[in-house]
């Protein structure tokens, strides 16, 4: 799938639990994992206000194209504020 799901990137760095997340966001943990682990196939706009709300991010901070078998890596800024991505295509 080539939108990479970037929610435990995002918690990490917030040092936040995922039941936390699902609680603040009003969600279940099940289907915050669901998102979280990429198998979601849409999100609301609703849902992704919040988790952006209470993560205090933008939603490229959450989510990002990749081209189909592209092998990158992901590696975060010295400010640690956006991931830049290495290898494949560049623009």
């Amino acid at each position: 799938m080539p939108i990479i799901v970037d929610i435990d990137v995002m918690l990490a760095k917030r040092k936040m639990a995922v039941g936390v997340l699902a609680e603040r966001v009003g969600i279940t943990p099940a289907n915050l994992a669901v998102l979280k682990n990429g198998r979601a196939k849409a999100v609301r706009f609703t849902t992704l206000e919040a988790l952006c709300e209470v993560l205090e991010c933008q939603p490229g901070d959450l989510l990002r194209w990749e081209a189909e078998g592209a092998a990158s890596t992901v590696e975060m800024d010295d400010d640690g504020a956006r991931p830049a991505l290495r290898g494949g295509s560049e623009a």
